[in-house]
């Protein structure tokens, strides 16, 4: 056990020296919610005062605890081109030969990106301050740590889907085709109770949606609604299937 650990401190420093080195990468992260944050947010006032099925809370009390999930989601989803330029280089073969713990190679890297997703959170919390953005600190930290579930979960799919397909061609499809449905039928832009009943049924069934009802609810405070109940054990089950996943999948591709 003490090898484990030691050894995915190891990748993990590894691969933060790496993002270090190119810290160009940590705000191109930030452009998209920051630019949902500018020139979407303003216009939600009205939207929210006049649209039925929102859930409570002002209009920052809504959007911006969506812009947290997306970033969780869209942070992390993609880090697995990174595994496939390492796999192409012989990073990956090299660390094959290595006696470190295949489970660590995945934890360091995992690691890294949760760091890195929750410094784009925090980024992105201080910046929607001034627009009016109001929370509890217990809200905001219970939050951190849902987008900190999402980043390990979505970069655990991204690694494992890599080290399958080893080809970026291959990989961007399947990258695109699983996070665009999960990020329309979240609730995040607009109201699922909007949809029509089969597509309001298929979003029930998307973790996210539950996880985008659990940070709003942290959001205005409400710490113990069945909201937040059922959000919080969403992401706990997708962080632990997708751990699975990777794992698995380093363990039989370095066998």
């Amino acid at each position: 056990m003490n090898n484990v650990w030691r050894d995915t401190w190891l990748t993990f420093e590894r691969q933060m020296r790496l993002s270090l080195r190119n810290p160009i990468w940590v705000a191109l992260g930030l452009i998209q919610p920051l630019m949902y944050l500018a020139l979407f947010g303003p216009l939600l006032k009205p939207v929210v005062a006049n649209t039925p099925g929102l859930p409570p809370g002002d209009e920052w009390q809504v959007f911006a605890p969506g812009l947290l999930v997306q970033l969780g989601l869209f942070g992390a989803a993609f880090v697995g081109f990174g595994l496939v330029a390492e796999y192409r280089a012989g990073v990956i073969e090299r660390q094959r030969v290595s006696p470190a713990s295949r489970v660590s190679l995945l934890a360091g890297r995992v690691l890294r990106d949760v760091v890195v997703i929750v410094v784009q959170t925090l980024l992105l919390l201080a910046a929607a301050v001034p627009f009016g953005l109001r929370a509890p600190i217990a809200g905001v930290l219970l939050s951190l740590l849902i987008v900190a579930g999402l980043g390990a979960a979505f970069a655990s799919l991204s690694y494992g889907c890599a080290l399958l397909l080893k080809s970026e061609d291959a990989l961007a499809p399947l990258l695109n085709g699983l996070a665009m449905p999960l990020l329309l039928l979240s609730g995040i832009l607009l109201p699922m109770s909007l949809a029509p009943g089969w597509l309001r049924r298929l979003s029930d069934v998307n973790p996210l949606k539950h996880t985008v009802d659990a940070t709003r609810s942290f959001f205005t405070g409400d710490l113990t609604s069945s909201a937040a109940l059922w959000g919080s054990l969403a992401t706990i089950g997708l962080v632990a299937v997708s751990l699975w996943f990777g794992a698995r999948t380093f363990r039989r591709e370095s066998a």
